[in-house]
């Protein structure tokens, strides 16, 4: 048995990679079981002398603006100059330079290193940088671009059609999914119901999850479940959510672009839906991904017993044949599978009066008091 929690018997899956862990530990303080399956990893560059000798470059000709795309990667950039001795000059040189932060996170490290943004985006893109400076005015002027993972060469191409000298400042790329078996064991458990919730913070993460159902044949499932509303998905901002957007799909987006914000609008919706709950002669029954909560007790089921479970609650007390239950059965043949999955659901919930047999019709839910007539 699981410690009680707003989130207890919800399985959620995390998407992310870089600072997954402040999400993993969030959901689990409020109960939930975390899956974590990394669609992509930061993969910090090969080598850093190109960094180096970029670094060097800019120093020695200062550019006029310099478009902070990420937190992670202005860091690194500091960091990486700071281990050749070069961090105070970089820092000096940027400190005459036009800052210009993609978002919140990005204005963030720049305060962090000491340094004031000159303008930040409020729609969180590089787009909407590249547009603030177009209309400034930037013909002449000398820009270089910290690049993102997945950074579009026609952003810069755009300021180079206008007069600007550009040049991209690489710190760090995306890479394959460190765990590709993960990703497609997470992505089987959404297809078949055993998620509440997947969570995603970045737009090629939630692409790489699509890329990697169609690689794997999954691809009409995974969309499949998110369409109908079976696993609530959330993302971070509109920009994350961009892949399933284009899919016609509707995820979950907080009205704050934030970790947190994400988190909580996550658990409220998780918390509110009682769509899979009845209340029975021994408490509130709610069905999750991967467990059922039984009066604040999380009862780990398996796929069988679960599915049994989530058909009798649909059925709000009302009886349930062996064949509608074998129907709903995976994997199952006859009907005395029903039997053996009910007699271990029975066992796992602790109340085997909580199912009763109705006999020669199947089986119902106890949701009157307990000695009350049948």
């Amino acid at each position: 048995m699981t410690r009680p929690g707003p989130l207890s018997g919800c399985t959620i899956a995390v998407t992310a990679h870089r600072r997954a862990d402040d999400l993993i530990a969030s959901f689990e303080r409020r109960g939930a079981k975390v899956l974590h399956a990394p669609t992509l990893q930061i993969v910090p560059a090969a080598d850093d002398q190109p960094l180096i000798e970029a670094t060097r470059r800019v120093i020695a000709n200062p550019p006029d603006d310099v478009v902070v795309t990420t937190a992670v990667g202005f860091r690194g950039w500091i960091e990486a100059a700071d281990t050749v001795g070069l961090a105070a000059d970089l820092l000096s040189t940027l400190e005459q330079s036009r800052l210009l932060a993609r978002g919140p996170k990005a204005r963030g490290a720049i305060r962090a290193a000491g340094l004031v943004e000159h303008w930040s985006a409020r729609s969180e893109t590089t787009a909407e940088v590249v547009e603030w400076l177009r209309d400034q005015g930037v013909a002449g002027r000398k820009i270089v671009v910290q690049l993102h993972g997945l950074s579009d060469p026609a952003l810069q191409d755009a300021l180079r059609a206008v007069g600007a000298s550009v040049r991209g400042l690489e710190v760090y790329r995306w890479g394959p999914a460190p765990d590709p078996l993960a990703v497609e064991r997470v992505i089987g458990q959404i297809c078949a119901g055993g998620v509440d919730a997947v969570v995603h913070t970045s737009a090629p993460g939630a692409q790489a999850l699509l890329d990697a159902a169609a690689l794997n044949g999954q691809y009409d499932g995974l969309v499949s479940a998110l369409r109908t509303g079976r696993v609530l998905n959330a993302c971070v901002g509109p920009i994350t959510a961009g892949p399933f957007l284009a899919l016609g799909l509707e995820p979950l987006i907080p009205d704050r672009f934030r970790l947190g914000a994400l988190i909580r609008i996550v658990t409220d919706r998780l918390t509110d839906d009682n769509a899979r709950s009845i209340e029975t002669a021994f408490g509130q029954l709610v069905i999750r991904g991967g467990a059922a909560v039984l009066d604040g007790v999380v009862l780990p089921l398996g796929p069988g017993p679960r599915a049994v479970l989530a058909a009798l609650v649909a059925a709000g007390g009302d009886v349930v044949s062996r064949p509608d239950l074998l129907a709903v059965l995976p994997g199952a043949e006859d009907v005395h599978a029903v039997e053996v999955t009910v007699n271990r659901l029975r066992t796992a919930v602790g109340r085997p009066e909580l199912v009763r047999t109705v006999v020669r019709r199947g089986y119902r839910l106890a949701v009157e008091p307990v000695g009350a007539p049948t």
